[in-house]
């Protein structure tokens, strides 16, 4: 009898020739819409990590911050070592009168001067020797830093990946629901022909089609937004349309079997801020010591080599202050030779014309003179008289300067104990992110079977809801709610997997290394 009943309710069901091909063709155009287009460009996780890293302006950024720490370890070596300067002048002065007081002038010639300095600078104290150790350090923090900031980036671009890839899985849930919710619609409309089914049932039946299709516009929608985010994160627009681009990466689901203790020793060693703070107190010690060696004392070394020379634009007023000079200093020979001639002191200048530059009588510079104060004048600017070399050493040692030293040491050991309370209390939040980020992944990795299991149920609920409808034996609504049940679990199990990569991914983040 049981028999008989089936298979009379299944003759029932069986449209007549013409409502089949109006159902096959409105399940054609469902069957269409849900049609996933073909991507033009996949993109892989490799591809968009190396595009990151390339273009993220954040990351850059960072990057930029390499170049100037080295060249601060290489001029702190730098200032361990003697300063060179070198310079070079020219000067004008023009013609004019020349006042020495009480009325007396005399007139000057316009005259251009050019002159050279060459000098050596060594210093070294206290500060100076420390600040080598104190720079490295710095630069190891730097170094750190950007490590950190790679890290960062790759769990970024890792976590968004991964959200493109389950907003992308969740579109296939919703097709999936489309097409459900078709066939379903196919059936309601056959049952309604043979009678079966009320108009009412095919009613609900389109309004839950409507829905499907609403919910799948949403879906793509949500997957084109992660995938515009992804390239932003890159750093680059994306280049075609971004439904044209596909993502190419599959993660597998396997079993976590990290160890807490192994995770917790590799994040005390390898996490990247945490190697920052203690590059950056170690900074802070060699501080201290810059500090101290300030009640030290200090050598300086200075030396210098110059050069001077000028040209007078009136050759015959220069030469006619030489000979003024000239027969001053005759008068005062002649005027010496006179006193020890009369005090029969002897030593007296056989010609104290001539020894002055003068000739006879004391009336013109001699010709050689002349010539060799105009061949003076005419080399330069580059004919420089030399003066004597200087050098001076130096050693200084504060006395008492007011507290200003005691205070810089204090206030460096401040920091330095700063610097460990910062480490300290990094390193505990170091250790709870592991540990959080370790439960997250086992619970992710649980949730994964739990919903697995819903969601066969859900799909064993529908089926049954169907073939009791076909049987007459249900009603739509619990068709219709036992498909929503199914994508409801097909969408969380789809959100458990990829829940479960990304804690992966945060864990990876908390320790500051790749476990995979």
């Amino acid at each position: 009898m049981n028999r008989w009943f089936a298979l009379l309710s299944f003759l029932w069901c069986i449209p007549a020739p013409g409502a089949a091909q109006d159902t096959t063709a409105s399940a054609r155009l469902d069957t269409t819409f849900a049609l996933r287009p073909v991507p033009s460009v996949t993109l892989s996780l490799e591809d968009a990590l190396q595009q990151a890293r390339a273009n993220s302006p954040a990351y850059r950024q960072t990057l930029n911050n390499a170049g100037p720490a080295k060249w601060a370890v290489r001029n702190a070596y730098g200032n361990l070592l003697p300063h060179l300067n070198a310079s070079s002048d020219f000067g004008y002065t023009g013609s004019g009168q020349s006042n020495f007081g009480g009325g007396f002038t005399r007139p000057t010639s316009a005259f251009v001067t050019s002159g050279y300095n060459l000098g050596v600078y060594w210093q070294l104290d206290g500060r100076a020797l420390s600040a080598p150790g104190q720079q490295k350090a710095l630069q190891r923090s730097t170094d750190e830093d950007i490590t950190g900031a790679g890290v960062a980036l790759k769990a970024e671009i890792e976590t968004q990946y991964l959200n493109t890839l389950q907003a992308s899985a969740q579109v296939d849930v919703a097709r999936q629901q489309v097409v459900r919710n078709a066939d379903f619609l196919g059936l309601a409309r056959a049952r309604n022909q043979v009678g079966q089914a009320t108009l009412l049932d095919v009613r609900q039946a389109e309004v839950v089609k409507g829905q499907s299709d609403v919910s799948l516009l949403r879906a793509v929608q949500l997957e084109n937004e992660a995938k515009l985010d992804l390239f932003r994160r890159m750093g680059v627009e994306p280049p075609v349309p971004v439904e044209m681009i596909g993502l190419s990466d599959s993660f597998p689901v396997t079993p976590p079997a990290y160890s807490l203790d192994s995770l917790l020793l590799l994040a005390d060693a390898q996490n990247p801020v945490l190697r920052s703070l203690r590059a950056r107190r170690t900074a802070a010690w060699w501080n201290v010591r810059a500090a101290k060696g300030e009640f030290f004392p200090t050598l300086s070394v200075q030396a210098g080599w110059s050069g001077f020379t000028q040209q007078f634009t009136d050759e015959s007023l220069l030469l006619g202050q030489t000979l003024t000079v000239a027969q001053s200093q005759a008068g005062d020979c002649l005027y010496n030779n006179q006193i020890r001639s009369g005090l029969n002191l002897g030593g007296e200048v056989a010609n104290c014309y001539a020894a002055s530059g003068l000739v006879d009588g004391g009336g013109a510079l001699l010709d050689p003179v002349t010539q060799q104060i105009s061949d003076a004048n005419n080399n330069f600017p580059f004919h420089y008289t030399g003066q004597p070399f200087q050098a001076n050493l130096r050693v200084s040692l504060p006395i008492f300067t007011g507290f200003g030293r005691s205070l810089r040491v204090s206030e460096a050991k401040a920091q330095e104990q700063d610097a460990d309370e910062d480490t300290r209390a990094r390193r505990l939040q170091v250790r709870s992110d592991v540990h959080a980020r370790l439960l997250g992944l086992q619970t992710s990795y649980q949730a994964i079977a739990v919903q697995s299991a819903n969601r066969d149920a859900a799909r064993d609920q529908l089926r049954l809801a169907r073939d009791r409808y076909r049987l007459g034996a249900g009603t739509s609504l619990e068709v219709s709610d036992a498909q929503n049940a199914v994508q409801q679990a097909e969408g969380d199990y789809v959100n458990a997997v990829y829940y479960f990569h990304k804690a992966i991914v945060a864990l990876e983040a908390a320790v500051g290394r790749p476990l995979r």
